[in-house]
Order: structure tokens, then sequence, then C-alpha cells
């Protein structure tokens, strides 16, 4: 959602929305999970769809332990410096390999002094949302970076989806 006044996207603060650009974001979640408190923004784009989509509020945490394989995770890209969700595909000594569910490619080799926290709960229309985030996320990482997801999972799922939701508008 774009502010009125300045055009920047608004995130979600406890109760309310802001506007606050990109880097703030990331300068503010990260002073926050430092802090061992949570930090709940709606989330922007659409890399993560199905599991997370645009304009879902997502809670991340501080990490206490070593991302897992499936994680999803918030953290600062090494290149653009831009704050990114997406899930933990690989893992290697204090590396990891990230990638959005919904993109082609990695984000490449993150490490882990980059990962700011990991996505504990998404909430989509006041909602939790909870596939993509419990055991099978481990399932979604081998199927995302092998790429099935993006050449076999999402087209199934358009085929079926009238079938097993034939009333419910996209969202």
């Amino acid at each position: 959602m774009k502010c009125p006044e300045n055009g920047e996207d608004t995130y979600v603060i406890p109760g309310e929305e802001l506007p606050i650009s990109g880097a703030a974001m990331m300068e503010l979640l990260g002073a926050v999970v430092d802090k061992d408190m949570p930090f709940r923004f709606r989330a922007r784009g659409f890399s993560m769809s199905p599991f997370i989509k645009d304009s879902d509020v997502i809670t991340v945490l501080p990490l206490t332990a070593e991302p897992r394989l499936g994680e999803v995770v918030a953290f600062r890209h090494p290149v653009s410096q831009r704050l990114v969700v997406h899930r933990v595909v690989g893992a290697g000594s204090g590396i990891f390999r990230i990638r959005g569910d919904a993109v082609p490619q990695d984000d490449g080799l993150i490490p882990r002094n980059d990962i700011l926290g990991r996505v504990a709960a998404v909430e989509r229309n006041g909602k939790p949302v909870r596939l993509g985030m419990g055991p099978e996320r481990a399932l979604i990482a081998f199927v995302t970076r092998s790429g099935l997801f993006l050449r076999v999972v999402i087209p199934l799922w358009m085929l079926i989806r009238p079938i097993v939701r034939p009333n419910r508008r996209s969202t």
C-alpha cells in the first residue's frame, strides 16, 4: 500500500500503519530483533507466493539458532542491501542458500550475519496462514531449489484451484 502523502510503502506497526523506507525498515527490524522482540510488518511483493502474498502481515523473531532448511528468513541482501524475506533452500557452515518460492533464481549465498531473523507467523486478512511454515517447509525448500515449484507445482495448482475452490476469489 502506498502512502498518499509521499508514495512510500506502508508497514504494520502494532495497531497502525506508518510510511517507512526500505532502508529504515531494515534498520528498525534489526534494532527490534536485537532486543529479542518480535517485529511485525506488511509483506510487499510476490516472490514468496502462494505461502506469503503481497500485503500479508508477517512476524519476524530473532534467530536463537542457525536457520534450518525450509525456514523463511528476513535478511539483508548482500548486493542490493535491501530487506528480503525468502526461504532457506540450502545451508553450509555459516552460509545459507536462499530463494523466493516463486522466483527462478537464488539470492546467492547469504552469510549468517546478514540474516536478521526468522519468520514465525503469517497472517492473511486477519487469519493465520500455516501452510509453508510447518514441517512441510523442508519439502518446499527442496521443490523450490530444484525448480519444480515454478515448473510443476504452480501450473498444477492453477489448473486444480478452480475445482477445489470454485466459489472463492483469488487472494
